[in-house]
C-alpha cells in the first residue's frame, strides 16, 4: 500500500503550521522551501484544507496560513480525511456497504482488511498535530539523528 503525496505532503504542510502555532501566519513559500513541496501543488492542498476550515489564510504583506484550531485539537486523520478521502484499504471493504462483494461478510480478506481499515483510521485519529511536533523533537534530541 502506497499513500499518495497528497496525504505526504499536506501531513508536512500542517505540521509546520502546527509547528508555528500561535506565532502568526507562514507564508506558502516559507512551507513548500522547509517541507520540499512544489509550490503549486502545496497551495492546491492548502486551498483544501482551507475549504474545509483546517487552515485560514490571512492577506496582507505579512499574511500566510494558520491553523484554525489548537494542534492539539487536530487529529492527522482530519488533515488525512481532507486529502486522501475515506480510509479504504481495499476495493473489495467499502466502509461495511454489502452490496459491494457478493463474499461481503464470508470472506477472510474482506474481514482482513476491514480491522487493518479500523485500526489504520484509530492510530490516525489519536495522532494530534501537537503529538507530531512532539515526536519530532523527539527525534531531533535522539543521539541516532547527531
Amino acid at each position: 500500500m502506497k499513500l499518495s503525496t497528497r496525504g505526504n505532503y499536506g501531513v508536512r504542510a500542517v505540521y509546520e503550521l502546527a509547528r508555528n502555532y500561535g506565532k502568526g501566519p507562514i507564508q506558502i513559500k516559507q512551507i513548500s522551501e522547509w517541507q520540499d513541496i512544489p509550490l503549486k501543488y502545496l497551495e492546491q492542498l492548502l486551498l483544501r484544507l482551507k475549504k474545509t476550515g483546517i487552515i485560514e489564510s490571512i492577506r496582507g504583506p505579512s499574511g500566510g496560513y494558520v491553523l484554525t484550531d489548537d494542534p492539539a485539537n487536530l487529529s492527522i486523520g482530519d488533515v488525512f480525511r481532507v486529502l486522501e478521502g475515506p480510509f479504504q484499504m481495499s476495493g473489495c471493504v467499502q466502509s461495511g456497504h454489502k452490496d459491494h462483494c457478493r463474499r461481503m461478510g464470508n470472506c477472510v480478506s474482506s474481514i482482513l482488511w476491514s480491522k487493518i481499515e479500523r485500526r489504520f483510521a484509530q492510530i490516525l485519529d489519536e495522532m494530534t498535530l501537537l503529538d507530531l511536533t512532539q515526536i519530532n523533537c523527539e527525534m531531533k534530541a535522539s543521539p541516532m539523528s547527531k
